[in-house]
C-alpha cells in the first residue's frame, strides 16, 4: 500500500479551492486568502489512513497552464471543484476539466466537489437540477469516484472531502464496482470467488461458522461473536435468501455481502480482504506476494520444508473429490483453477511422475512432482504455494540446503539438515534405452516403439536409501547432451551422472568414453548402466572393455538391466546410495586417494621384516650364549682329595 498521496485541486477561479485547504488546516473559515496557497503536507499520524498526504492548490489562469499540467502528472487523485451557486463552474466540469484530464493522459480517480453549499437557495430547485446532472456525468466519466458537496464557510464535509480523496487512492471503487450497472466487476468477482474457495477448508462450498471466524481473524485480526455472525446472516437472508444454506454462507451470499460493503461506502473493507490475500490495485496477485525475496547461495539448493510437504498433502486430500487417493484430470483442473494453470504442461506431466494404472496422479506422485519443481525452479513453488493459500509466509514452505561437499560425512554426524532431492543427468548415445530406463523409474509400462527424445524430459520418483526416502530427479536431454555438459553452471547442479550404453550395440560405450574424454566430467559422481540385458551381449568397440574401464576409474562395474522385462537390479536404489555418499563414485576423488592396498602391503611387509629381524637378533644371541657357555666351557676334573 502507498505511504504518501498527492491530492491536486483544480477548478475555475473563485470556486473556493484555496478556502477549502485553509479551512481544513485552520479548522475555521478565513475570508481573505491568497489566490493559490502553498503545498500543504499532512503527517500520517493525523490522517485516518496513516499515510503522508500532500494537498496541492492550483490556478486556472492560462499563464499557469504548464504548472497545472506538471502537477496533474504527479497527482494520485484529482478534486474538480465547482461552486453550487455558480452554474457556469459546474458546466466547466464536463466541458473543460474532465476532457482536459483525458487529453493529458491522466488516468486517475476523480472527486467532484460541489463547494459553497451554504449559498444554495433551496427554494429555486437548483439542488434537484444539479443532482440530476451529476449522475449522467458520473456514468460518462467512470474515473469519477464520488461527488461530495461541502462548504468551507460552514466547515461542512471539509475533512470528509479529503478523506474520500485518500480513499479514492488507497481503496478505489473503480476496479471493484461498475456504477453504471450497479454490479461488481468481473475481476473483483473472480478474486472474491477464489478467496471464498481458499477459506472453504472442508470443500463443501459453504463457509460454516468456524470458517467464517477464521476468515475474519485472518483479515481483521479479530473473531466474530455468535450474535454478530447471526446478524450478518440475517442481513444476507433479507435481500438474498439463496446466499444462505443450512450449513452457513455460500459463494452467492459471500459476494452479496461485499457488494453491500461497496454500495454503502465501505469499500475499504473489501480492499482489506483482497490485500490480505495478496491482491494489488489492479486485482492481480502482487509480485512480492508470489515471489518474495529469497536469496539462494550458489553452493546451495532448495527443497520443500516439512510444513511445505504437510500443506501440499492437505491440499491433495481436500481436492481429491472422489477420495480415491489420486488426482484425475478434472480434479487437477479444479485445484489449478486457483492459479494460472498447471505449471508443467511442457514437461509431459503427469507422465513425469508416479501415477496409478488409470494414469491419475497419486499422492506419492503429487509430492514427488513438487519436490522436483522446487529443486529445479523454487520460484514456481513459492508462487503456487501462494496460489493455493499457504498460511503465513510462503518461504516457510521451503528449505535452503547446502549441496554435498567434502565435509558431507562430518555434517551428517553433526546432525545437520540433509538433502532429500537429487538431480541425475542421464546421458548416452541414441537408441540405447535412456527413455525406457526413465519410464521404468516412474513405474510406467515399457514401450516397444522408438520415439527420439526431441527436448529435455524430466521425471521424478522416490527411492528408499537405508530406510530414508530420497527423491531422484532424472533428466534426459536428447540431442542436447553435449551442450549441457559444456555448461559449468548445469554441471554444478548435477548430483549424479548416469552413463547409459546398450549392451547389444558395440559402439554405444565408445560414445560415453568420448564424452568423458572431451568434457570435464571426472569431478561428478557417475554410474554406468548397461541396458537391454535381455538381448545377446556383444563386445564393445572400445580401447578398454566397460568393466575394466570402470575398474581403472575405481568405480563399480556397470549395472546390467532390462527395462523391457523389469530386470532392474536395484539400479535406482544404487543411484540413491551414491547420492548419499557422492565421493564413493567420483573419479577425481577416488583417483586422488593413495593406493590403500599398496600402503597396507608395504606396512605389512615392513612389520614382518621387523619381526624377523628382532627374532633373528634374539636367536643369534641365544645361540651364542648357548655355544659359549655350554659347548666351549672346559670339562670339570675332580681334585685328588675329592676322590
Amino acid at each position: 500500500m502507498r505511504d504518501n498521496i498527492r491530492i491536486v485541486l483544480v477548478g475555475d477561479n473563485g470556486v473556493g479551492k484555496s478556502t477549502l485547504v485553509t479551512a481544513l488546516i485552520k479548522e475555521t473559515f478565513i475570508v481573505n486568502v491568497q489566490a493559490v496557497v502553498p503545498e500543504v503536507t499532512i503527517p500520517p499520524e493525523v490522517t485516518p489512513e496513516k499515510v503522508t498526504t500532500h494537498i496541492i492548490d492550483t490556478s486556472s489562469k492560462s499563464e499557469d497552464q504548464d504548472m497545472l499540467e506538471r502537477e496533474l502528472r504527479k497527482a494520485n487523485v484529482v478534486c474538480i471543484v465547482y461552486a453550487v451557486d455558480e452554474r457556469s463552474s459546474f458546466t466547466q466540469v464536463h466541458e473543460y476539466w474532465l476532457p482536459l484530464l483525458r487529453r493529458q493522459g491522466v488516468n486517475l480517480p476523480v472527486i467532484l466537489v460541489g463547494n459553497k453549499v451554504d449559498m444554495r437557495d433551496e427554494d429555486t430547485g437548483r439542488a434537484t437540477v444539479l443532482e440530476d446532472e451529476v449522475v449522467p456525468i458520473m456514468n460518462e466519466y467512470r474515473e469519477i469516484e464520488i461527488c461530495v458537496e461541502c462548504s468551507a464557510k460552514a466547515l461542512l464535509n471539509v475533512s470528509e472531502l479529503f478523506y474520500f480523496a485518500q480513499k479514492a487512492v488507497l481503496h478505489p471503487t473503480r476496479p471493484l464496482y461498475d456504477a453504471r450497472d450497479h454490479a461488481m466487476k468481473p475481476r473483483c468477482t473472480e478474486a472474491l470467488v477464489r478467496i471464498f474457495r481458499l477459506c472453504d477448508m472442508d470443500g463443501d462450498s459453504v463457509l460454516n461458522d468456524a470458517e467464517l471466524n477464521e476468515f475474519q481473524r485472518k483479515c481483521f485480526n479479530t473473531p466474530l461473536q455468535q450474535r454478530e455472525l447471526e446478524g450478518v446472516k440475517d442481513i444476507i437472508t433479507a435481500s438474498r435468501p439463496d446466499g444462505i444454506t443450512s450449513g452457513g454462507l455460500n459463494v452467492e451470499g459471500f459476494l452479496y455481502l461485499h457488494l453491500l460493503f461497496i454500495q454503502r461506502g465501505r469499500v475499504e473493507t473489501t480492499w482489506m480482504v483482497l490485500r490480505r490475500f495478496g491482491y494489488g490495485d489492479d486485482l492481480g496477485l502482487r509480485e512480492d506476494f508470489l515471489y518474495p525475496e529469497c536469496d539462494v547461495p550458489p553452493d546451495s539448493c532448495v527443497e520443500l520444508s516439512p510444513s511445505g510437504y504437510a500443506f501440499l498433502t492437505e491440499i491433495f486430500k481436500r481436492y481429491d473429490a472422489d477420495g480415491d487417493s489420486a488426482f484425475c484430470a478434472a480434479e487437477l483442473d479444479n485445484i489449478f483453477s486457483l492459479s494460472p494453470g498447471i505449471p508443467w504442461k511442457h514437461s509431459k506431466f503427469p507422465d513425469s511422475t508416479v501415477t496409478n494404472a488409470a494414469g491419475n496422479v497419486t499422492l506419492e506422485g503429487w509430492l514427488a512432482q513438487w519436490s522436483m519443481s522446487t529443486l529445479l525452479d523454487h520460484r514456481t513453488t513459492l508462487a503456487y504455494l501462494a496460489y493455493f493459500g499457504f498460511p503465513g509466509d510462503v518461504r516457510d514452505g521451503i528449505n535452503i540446503i547446502a549441496r554435498h561437499s567434502s565435509a558431507s560425512l562430518r555434517r551428517r554426524k553433526r546432525g545437520k539438515q540433509q538433502r532429500s532431492v537429487f538431480l541425475c543427468y542421464v546421458v548416452g548415445a541414441r537408441r540405447v534405452g535412456k527413455s525406457s530406463l526413465i519410464r521404468a523409474f516412474s513405474k510406467k509400462p515399457f514401450r516397444s516403439d522408438y520415439t527420439p527424445t526431441a527436448r529435455t524430459t524430466t521425471t521424478v520418483n522416490a527411492v528408499d536409501v537405508k530406510g530414508a526416502e530420497k527423491y531422484l530427479v532424472m533428466q534426459e536431454f536428447g540431442p542436447y547432451d553435449t551442450s549441457v555438459l559444456q555448461s559449468r553452471r548445469q554441471l554444478e547442479s548435477c548430483d549424479l551422472l548416469v552413463m547409459v550404453y546398450d549392451s547389444n550395440d558395440s559402439a554405444s560405450f565408445a560414445y560415453l568414453a568420448d564424452l568423458r574424454r572431451n568434457y570435464s566430467l571426472d569431478s561428478l559422481p557417475m554410474m554406468f548402466v548397461a541396458t537391454k540385458s535381455d538381448l545377446d551381449y556383444v563386445e564393445q568397440r572400445c580401447d578398454v572393455p566397460p568393466d575394466i574401464y570402470c575398474r581403472e576409474l575405481l568405480l563399480n562395474a556397470p549395472v546390467h538391466v532390462s527395462a523391457k522385462h523389469g530386470q532392474l537390479a536395484n539400479v535406482f536404489q544404487r543411484m540413491g546410495t551414491i547420492t548419499r555418499n557422492p565421493q564413493s563414485a567420483t573419479p577425481s576423488v577416488l583417483l586422488a586417494r593413495p593406493n590403500r592396498w599398496s600402503v597396507a602391503r608395504i606396512l605389512g611387509i615392513s612389520a614382518l621384516l621387523g619381526i624377523s629381524a628382532v627374532s633373528s637378533f634374539a636367536a643369534y644371541h641365544a645361540l651364542r650364549y648357548w655355544w659359549s657357555h655350554i659347548f666351549t666351557k672346559p670339562a670339570y676334573t675332580p681334585k685328588r682329595n675329592e676322590l
